[in-house]
């Protein structure tokens, strides 16, 4: 149970860290990097996978320091592990089509998901930007 609990502590703080990150970070002094992903590239990798790089890795040193006492730095390693899979298939395959996998989204959820990325994409400017995180997605972006 505390493994649960770790895991799921890790995913929160990894949408409210990755929420401060985007706004504040790629949309500021590293915008450069971000900023590939605001443009239509041809190939399949953009410099600003730079940032998923990053938290893999994170999450790989987590779960090797974790591993021998399989502690809470194996579990918080799995949590990161879990967002950013959770990130792929909603963020990289279901929202950007980077991998042909599903149609449009039907759900709710998934479709204020899809709409309030859309709405961040909407400027390829690093300022006015909405909508920074992948799961909080503001109330209006919900339709009856």
């Amino acid at each position: 149970m505390e493994a649960v609990l770790w895991i799921l502590a890790a995913v929160v703080f990894m949408e409210a860290f990755s929420w401060a990150i985007h706004k504040y970070i790629m949309h500021g002094v590293l915008w450069k990097i971000h900023k590939s992903h605001h443009v239509h590239t041809k190939g399949v990798f953009e410099l600003n996978d730079v940032f998923t790089a990053f938290f893999g890795g994170s999450a790989i040193v987590l779960i090797l320091l974790g591993l021998p006492a399989l502690d809470y730095r194996f579990w918080l390693g799995c949590g990161i592990t879990l967002y950013g899979m959770l990130y792929f298939v909603l963020h990289d395959v279901l929202i950007h089509k980077r991998l042909k996998w599903f149609g449009r989204p039907k759900g709710k959820f998934l479709r204020a998901i899809t709409d309030a990325h859309r709405a961040h994409h909407s400027t390829k400017e690093r300022d006015d930007a909405v909508s920074f995180g992948l799961f909080l997605v503001p109330k209006r972006f919900y339709r009856k």
